[in-house]
């Protein structure tokens, strides 16, 4: 049992630390990143002065450029991922007689995800400029608290359209500005939010639909064999009947790679599930991930949320963004 602790310890962290990097990156004053700032003040007492400014360097190469490390860290997580399905999942399956359109279906989801991939990498999210800036400035009323009139972006030296926020990573203010996304190396704003949802949906589903696979696998392998109805002796030289623990432990030690990849898209496909219903929440009250966390710094009352237009109206918006590039302003 030991064994099957240390796996599930070790997925655990390898998705908390995605998760973490995430967080981070998207938000740069929410709590993960004061906890951030506040260890590397104290590291800094601690460990030598050249250490720690090659440490800042890259913390903030990987926090503060765009790059495609993440990019290059995603790609190659689905092959490992898809690569094991195939090389033993799915060959197992196909023995076991399983459908052929359910073991397919991974295949299919990862073919719409890459595509809703590219479109969130490459589309513009409303990039603002000042030759542009007209077309935006009348999207969105100001709410006088979070958004104010008349706020010119210090860097871009471009007037600020409400709910738009200048992005240091990208080095521009973003229309509608939701966060920046280490993984497609793009803001995520009005003009791609919505290829952004299908993206992390497919991404779910993706998890979720291997995981039942390899899991029903498992299950059926269990119940051909018998497993259940047998028994084992432990080190003290008793004989017990199989048990759930025992049987997890058999399977870890005869499958490890399909154990540890059950693990991985389960803990995958509940984090990635949080995530997706938190954005499409954000979608129905017609918010953004950087004015939900703005918003908490508000007292009660101070704050409230001008931009909702009711349930149908809030997801047309982000199926069909107010203002695009192309289109002349209002």
């Amino acid at each position: 049992m030991d064994f099957l602790i240390l796996f599930l310890f070790y997925v655990f962290l390898i998705l908390l630390s995605i998760l973490f990097v995430c967080i981070c990156s998207a938000w740069k004053q929410s709590v993960p990143s004061r906890i951030v700032n506040w260890l590397a003040k104290v590291l800094s007492c601690v460990i030598p002065a050249t250490v720690h400014g090659a440490a800042q360097r890259v913390l903030h190469h990987l926090f503060h450029t765009r790059h495609c490390m993440f990019v290059t860290l995603h790609l190659a997580l689905e092959v490992l991922v898809y690569g094991e399905y195939t090389w033993e999942v799915f060959g197992y399956c196909r023995e076991l007689e399983f459908s052929l359109p359910l073991l397919l279906l991974p295949y299919l989801l990862l073919t719409v995800n890459m595509g809703f991939f590219i479109l969130c990498a490459k589309t513009d999210p409303g990039t603002i400029t000042k030759s542009n800036q007209a077309l935006f400035l009348h999207t969105y009323a100001y709410d006088g608290v979070m958004f104010e009139r008349g706020i010119e972006c210090t860097t871009c030296s471009a007037r600020k359209p409400a709910r738009s926020k200048h992005c240091g990573v990208c080095h521009s203010c973003v229309h509608r500005f939701d966060h920046h996304c280490v993984w497609v190396n793009n803001c995520i704003g009005a003009f791609n939010m919505r290829y952004f949802l299908v993206y992390l949906f497919t991404l779910t589903a993706m998890a979720t639909a291997m995981a039942v696979i390899t899991a029903t696998f498992l299950i059926q392998l269990v119940i051909l064999s018998n497993l259940m109805l047998g028994h084992y002796i432990d080190d003290q030289g008793q004989e017990h009947p199989v048990d759930a623990v025992f049987v997890i432990q058999n399977l870890f030690l005869t499958f490890p790679r399909i154990v540890f990849l059950l693990g991985f898209v389960i803990i995958l496909s509940v984090i990635l599930g949080c995530y997706f219903c938190f954005g499409l929440y954000l979608v129905l009250i017609n918010q953004t991930s950087y004015e939900w966390f703005k918003s908490a710094r508000f007292e009660c009352g101070v704050y409230r949320n001008i931009y909702s237009k009711g349930v149908w109206g809030n997801i047309t918006e982000i199926a069909k963004p107010l203002m695009s590039p192309g289109q002349k302003g209002r």
